[in-house]
């Protein structure tokens, strides 16, 4: 998935309005304009699309977890410089304080079984022998199953 696919989901699944984008940016202490977050927003193929950086992606998803959970005291930690999916479940995980069985739970939501062991492979070092990758589907039904329960009912026109 893209930054920029994971972004939009985001946006829609917790009705963010693109000021409300950029406050979420500046709780992690990094500036954008609303016109930046306009083009990430737009399709590829649109005029003005602007492809969103792993940097900036860690800089939304740390901003989301002080967001959603409160900025916490001191200097803010430091914006990893490459992104995989496994991080991207982890700070939503994070963000929105789930437990396995939640995470769990909002998969099923989207039609996805997984075990709890194979849950737990994703939140493991990379160097750890029980370590997995987190595919592209995975975290495609996570965002599908979090949009199911937070805005239940309703589609995303966008995704369509």
């Amino acid at each position: 998935m893209t930054n920029n696919d994971i972004l939009r989901r985001l946006r829609y699944t917790f009705d963010l309005k693109n000021s409300t984008v950029t406050d979420v940016f500046t709780l992690a202490d990094a500036e954008v304009t609303e016109e930046q977050v306009a083009a990430w927003l737009k399709r590829e193929e649109d005029d003005g699309f602007l492809q969103m950086s792993d940097i900036e992606m860690v800089a939304f998803l740390n901003g989301f977890i002080n967001f959603k959970r409160g900025k916490r005291e001191g200097a803010q930690p430091p914006l990893e410089e490459r992104l995989n999916n496994n991080m991207v479940l982890q700070k939503l995980r994070i963000a929105l304080n789930l437990q396995a069985e939640s995470v769990l739970q909002i998969l099923e939501l989207a039609d996805f079984r997984l075990g709890k062991h194979e849950l737990s492979a994703f939140f493991r070092k990379p160097e750890n022998k029980n370590y997995r990758e987190c595919k592209d589907q995975v975290l495609r039904r996570f965002l599908l199953g979090m949009q199911l329960q937070f805005r239940p009912g309703e589609t995303d026109p966008a995704l369509d």
